[in-house]
């Protein structure tokens, strides 16, 4: 390995030795504080692949996790960012093919055909393009976003993408031109979903008046537990509501983001509640299997706020 990485405070200190399962360590806060000038625009990139800011999220944390594991692998510092997109890329290409709903809502833009040139919109008109990328093919959605928005060259999309400069430009060109001609797109209206919306209504009633024996009868015997940066694993071995007995005044509330229901923790500033993050809650059969706590992840809430 290169002597610099090999020696530099940052590498040593985040030397992995990390179980996946459970509470996640010092070492693997030292490596996200290394990595930290790049983990906002790794969430924007996986968030506009995805079609969204909680799968990306989802996605990047596993993106980053990988990439914790593999840090040896690393020979040269200045190829982190490539390094760590690459990582991205491949898990969102990964998600998107066994999205079956992604993949059909594709289908009437993933024609081949040749299509002449269209250059983006120029300055200002990134967040424009970033929306509507997830009607695009993964490859052609990858490249507009790398080029239009995060502004890679041709050979660095390339190396991500696994292509030549001249299928990186064909790509473009089929990209912006579907993008051109797609007709205004209607507003998403979230699926309805009655039982949910119930368990959900009592899982925030429970959770306020902090019953945290009913919240724990809500969910199964292995539900799984997410808590961006400090836990990944079963949700009976956590501390997790004790860390919400804890802090600054907060409540819950059901809200919907994306067209998806979830959960959402306000922050009482002053006098003022304001959002401060997203609770996710996956369900089967009326029992909660999987909880994901978006906790110290503003940009989730910032992309929200931006493309409302």
């Amino acid at each position: 390995m290169n002597q610099q990485i090999r020696n530099s405070p940052e590498m040593r200190r985040i030397e992995p030795r990390l179980d996946p399962e459970g509470l996640f360590d010092m070492r693997y806060r030292a490596f996200l504080e290394t990595v930290s000038h790049l983990r906002v625009r790794l969430h924007r990139y996986c968030a506009r692949m995805t079609g969204s800011a909680l799968d990306g999220e989802d996605i990047m944390q596993e993106a980053l996790f990988e990439a914790y594991r593999k840090i040896g692998l690393l020979d040269d510092t200045q190829a982190l960012r490539p390094w760590l997109f690459r990582i991205a890329h491949n898990r969102c290409i990964d998600f998107i093919r066994t999205r079956r709903t992604r993949l059909k809502a594709e289908a009437g833009y993933a024609s081949d055909e040749i299509v002449l040139p269209v250059e983006p919109a120029g300055p200002g008109a990134g967040r424009a393009i970033e929306r509507l990328v997830v009607h695009l093919p993964p490859k052609e959605r990858a490249c507009v976003l790398l080029k239009d928005v995060f502004d890679h060259s041709l050979e660095e999309i390339a190396g991500l993408v696994g292509s030549t400069s001249g299928g990186v430009k064909s790509a473009l060109n089929r990209g912006r031109a579907k993008l051109a001609a797609l007709p205004a797109q209607p507003v998403a209206v979230p699926a309805h979903d009655p039982e949910l919306e119930r368990l959900l209504g009592r899982y925030v009633e429970l959770f306020n008046a902090r019953d945290w024996d009913g919240v724990r009868a809500l969910t199964s015997a292995d539900a799984r537990l997410r808590v961006s940066d400090c836990y990944n694993g079963l949700l009976s071995d956590s501390p997790y509501f004790v860390e919400y007995d804890r802090g600054e005044p907060w409540r819950m509330r059901p809200d919907t983001i994306e067209g998806e229901a979830v959960l959402v923790v306000d922050r009482l500033h002053g006098e003022v509640w304001r959002p401060a993050y997203f609770v996710r809650i996956h369900a089967d059969g009326g029992i909660i299997n999987r909880i994901a706590d978006y906790y110290a992840c503003p940009w989730i809430l910032e992309m929200v706020a931006a493309d409302g």
